[in-house]
């Protein structure tokens, strides 16, 4: 299969439009359709069918089943590419590059700013992006090759992607002060927290894997549930009296500081322990660049306890 013409054509595929696949190709118009012509004929299947002029007399481009199935694999194809570029180009010296590091909400906004100022430290001269979102999005941004590697809060079962535990984070079951139920014992408990509202992430998320695992141990039915996008927003939900929430311990460290939450119970109460582990999360078929292995190799280390670099 010629690679130029697959390139053209993937070009076109995402811009849904010749005429735009060719500007950011920087070649004619007629010079693309040419070669997606050509790759037609060479494939002897129909890979775009073009749509109705729209307002602007734009024709655009529709990819038919054979042609999508075609653009899956070139955006495999060409990811491999620019990770074998990256490498190349990283080999060199680690001083120069970008490393796109994908983390699920809890991890992004407690666990990541340290590694991310202890990597810095060590390699000032590397760009560094950050995509967040729930662990189900962080995961198909890895599968799109759109991040390098990954933190997330949940498990992953996808055959395509490599998982392995990175840490463990506590977790606590937090309501208003002066709310706790006044019995530790697994059935008053559960009478008591099946009587509170509690307040949830969205599915996809790491902690509502987490506390939905937690209702089946305990066989909870809440009378009320309310969703909440938001590991902050429940906590301080939960400190106005809203209800009750399973939450990352560092997440409510603040609040539970200044007395504004209060856990609800130890965990030797509960028949699962109130801990979930963290993964480091890895694309099977996409080898590691020279950046990834030394991020990788950061997030390893203790740099919580790392001096910080002073301003000024």
């Amino acid at each position: 299969m010629n690679l130029h013409l697959l390139r053209i054509f993937a070009a076109v595929a995402e811009q849904r439009s010749f005429s735009r696949a060719a500007a950011t190709m920087h070649i004619s118009q007629p010079a693309v359709s040419k070669a997606v012509s050509e790759l037609e004929r060479q494939l002897d299947l129909t890979l775009l069918e073009r749509s109705r002029r729209g307002p602007a007399g734009v024709r655009g481009t529709r990819l038919t089943d054979d042609g999508q199935a075609l653009y899956e694999h070139a955006r495999g194809i060409f990811a491999l590419e620019r990770a074998a570029a990256d490498e190349m180009r990283a080999r060199v010296e680690l001083e120069r590059g970008r490393l796109t590091i994908g983390a699920s909400t809890t991890i992004a906004g407690y666990w990541l700013p340290a590694y991310l100022a202890a990597f810095s430290r060590e390699h000032p001269g590397i760009q560094l992006q950050v995509r967040v979102g729930n662990t189900q999005s962080i995961a198909q941004a890895l599968i799109d090759c759109e991040i390098d590697l990954a933190l997330v809060e949940g498990p992953v079962s996808d055959a395509r992607i490599a998982s392995a535990p990175w840490r463990d984070e506590d977790l606590a079951i937090l309501t208003s002060p002066g709310t706790r139920p006044r019995s530790a014992r697994r059935a008053s408990l559960k009478v008591a927290l099946e009587a509170r509202t509690w307040l949830l992430r969205e599915r996809g998320s790491g902690t509502r894997e987490v506390t939905d695992r937690l209702m089946r141990s305990l066989e909870l039915r809440p009378a009320r549930t309310i969703e909440i996008a938001s590991n902050e927003a429940i906590a301080h939900g939960v400190a106005a009296g809203l209800g009750v929430a399973l939450l990352p311990a560092r997440v409510a460290r603040e609040l539970l500081r200044a007395h504004q939450v209060e856990a609800i119970v130890p965990p030797s109460a509960l028949a699962v322990p109130l801990v979930r582990p963290l993964y480091r999360l890895q694309l099977q078929a996409r080898p590691a660049s020279p950046l990834a292995r030394a991020f990788a190799a950061t997030l390893e280390h203790d740099v919580e306890s790392q001096p910080r670099e002073r301003s000024g």
